[in-house]
């Protein structure tokens, strides 16, 4: 349900959906939000007040008749420029407002940019510790560089592609932070998932145990849980390893976990260290 905040109601410039951890997206086209924002988990997180998405119009921070927020570049090109006017009275603005969850300091304030350091699982784990997060919104050629030295904190990217606009990828921040926060989804269901600890998820299979002459693993319906988990970790990697070989480089491995892969033909970076060692030392 979308809802206006104290600050909408004064000043005409957010959008507010709940309380817990706390989100403020500062964009020019707040619509874009209605939508992931009203449907699944990030609804019912909202609704039992364990996030918070406050929306913030770029454009309300506008001085002139025309409320303009972008103009042509210096040196020419094609495009258009975010102005930093209006951008950086929108993130004061922001930065200004009463803490509403008991955030020591300040939050820190992240650029959407196709140019920012590549989104993981690994940073949305550590924005999860966060009280509180500021995402702002990039639009046409990008922001004015100025607004970027003088108030990002940090810059991220969701992937080596260009969008047009930020507000895309603040979703992606928001859904993939959101569900890390205690509450929002079963812990369980984080635990063994893509990335949680640098390895593809296990197939998943569910009702009926036969369809279209497919069988479910049988390993999966024999009701013995040692072996469940046994396959599902080999399953875990085998799939890395045959989709995302550079992932096996930084996962936590076990030595069983090497001993399986090198029999599925990985080659053990490993294997051959302590014997190079060793010749290294006798020398």
């Amino acid at each position: 349900m979308i809802g206006l905040s104290p600050w909408r109601r004064r000043n005409a410039t957010g959008l507010c959906y709940n309380a817990g951890m706390r989100f403020d997206v500062l964009t020019l086209f707040p619509g874009m939000f209605a939508g992931p924002l009203n449907e699944s988990i990030l609804k019912r997180a909202i609704q039992a007040g364990i996030i918070n998405v406050v929306l913030h119009d770029i454009r309300a921070y506008a001085t002139d008749r025309h409320r303009t927020t972008d103009d042509a570049p210096y040196g020419g090109g094609a495009g258009m420029v975010m102005k930093p006017e209006p951008l950086a009275a929108c993130i004061r603005a922001v930065l200004s407002m009463a803490p509403e969850t008991g955030e020591p300091s300040q939050p820190p304030v992240i650029l959407m940019t196709p140019d920012g350091e590549p989104f993981t699982q690994r940073i949305a784990a550590e924005l999860a510790t966060c009280a509180r997060l500021v995402l702002v919104c990039g639009r046409y050629e990008g922001v004015d560089e100025r607004v970027r030295e003088a108030l990002i904190d940090r810059e991220i990217s969701i992937g080596d592609y260009v969008l047009t606009g930020g507000e895309l990828a603040a979703m992606v921040v928001i859904d993939a932070v959101a569900r890390l926060v205690p509450g929002v989804i079963d812990a369980e269901s984080i635990a063994d998932e893509s990335f949680s600890d640098g390895l593809l998820e296990y197939p998943q299979y569910t009702r009926p145990a036969v369809w279209e002459g497919r069988a479910v693993p049988p390993v999966l319906v024999s009701g013995h849980h040692g072996e469940v988990a046994q396959w599902r970790r080999r399953e875990r990697l085998r799939r890395t390893l045959e989709r995302r070989p550079d992932l096996l480089a930084r996962a936590a491995l076990t030595e069983a976990d090497r001993a399986y892969l090198r029999t599925l033909g990985w080659n053990d970076p490993t294997v051959g260290e302590g014997a190079e060692h060793s010749a290294a030392t006798k020398s």
